[in-house]
């Protein structure tokens, strides 16, 4: 049988349950806004954010949970680029003894952190980091870096599928889910974005810039990068506000494109064009109840 209140406006519900809780004299819970970037920003000729043009897009952009690609840093240790992200108070994972690792960085605690074995590449692993989110669910992130050039199509479905397994073995239904990173993909339709459907949403609106470009290299032809969720999460999407402008799908950060760029301080004009600079930041965000 259907609750009397189901036959009732949601407005109508949403008011009496805020009477009602001013007549208990309890705050009802705000949303929580949650905004997912995935990074791989090293530039420079070690394949790190020692020269600090990654650095300063990620501040600009001040994300809540970075899926971070090639996490190095040599002018000290990692808990200092970290702070510059996201603060003294935030966590981080990264994968320990591997070439170019993977992570994960967030402004809430991490409840379990760790990597799962990925036998295509020896220099990385898959990073994932369990976040204890407000609410009752908390956030599986995925950080990946498949397998580069047009002719690994096939590995990087053999990637696809491993994570397929790994997650349907790991992540428990009901939670939410978040996989990103530098997917090396040639096109949206490439066979291992099919793959991953089975545990996350494939499908538009992708992330773009402000003229409409959701490719993600550094030539702007090809995108490479992702951050993609599973149902729960997904279904918690809202446009990415900034610099007045909202964006449905999310952004894509192009820092040679982005105006007014003094609004995305203290990002520079020529950061994503440094030197080995090879991806574009994507960024998506969420509201949770």
């Amino acid at each position: 049988m259907k609750s009397p209140w189901s036959r009732l406006p949601k407005a109508f519900c949403l008011s009496a349950l805020s009477a009602l809780f001013l007549l208990l004299g309890v705050a009802p819970a705000e949303p929580v806004r949650v905004r997912i970037v995935a990074a791989n920003l090293t530039s420079g000729d070690n394949q790190s954010y020692d020269p600090g043009h990654g650095i300063r897009i990620l501040q600009a952009l001040k994300p809540d949970v970075v899926l971070i690609q090639e996490f190095r840093y040599q002018k000290g240790p990692l808990r200092q680029l970290v702070n510059q992200v996201a603060g003294s108070t935030s966590q981080f994972y990264c994968e320990g003894g591997e070439g170019i690792p993977n992570g994960v960085i967030s402004r809430w605690p991490i409840k379990q952190s760790g990597s799962w074995a990925d036998p295509n590449v020896g220099n990385r692993d898959f990073a994932y980091a369990v976040i204890d989110l407000p609410g009752d669910k908390d956030l599986w992130a995925v950080s990946v870096h498949l397998l580069a050039g047009s002719e690994d199509v096939e590995r990087r479905n053999d990637q696809a599928e491993r994570l397929v397994s790994l997650i349907k073995k790991n992540v428990p239904k009901g939670q939410y889910l978040a996989l990103g990173g530098d997917f090396n993909t040639q096109v949206r339709g490439e066979l291992c974005v099919g793959t991953l459907g089975e545990v996350v949403v494939n499908y538009g609106p992708y992330p773009t810039d402000q003229s409409g470009d959701g490719d993600t290299s550094a030539n702007r032809n090809k995108p490479y990068d992702w951050v993609l969720a599973n149902d729960e999460l997904h279904a918690r999407m809202v446009p990415v506000p900034i610099a007045g402008r909202a964006f449905p799908g999310g952004l894509v950060f192009d820092s040679r494109v982005f105006s007014p760029i003094a609004s995305a301080a203290p990002a520079e004009r020529g950061d994503s064009g440094a030197q080995n600079m090879q991806h574009m930041a994507v960024i998506r965000d969420f509201v949770l109840p």
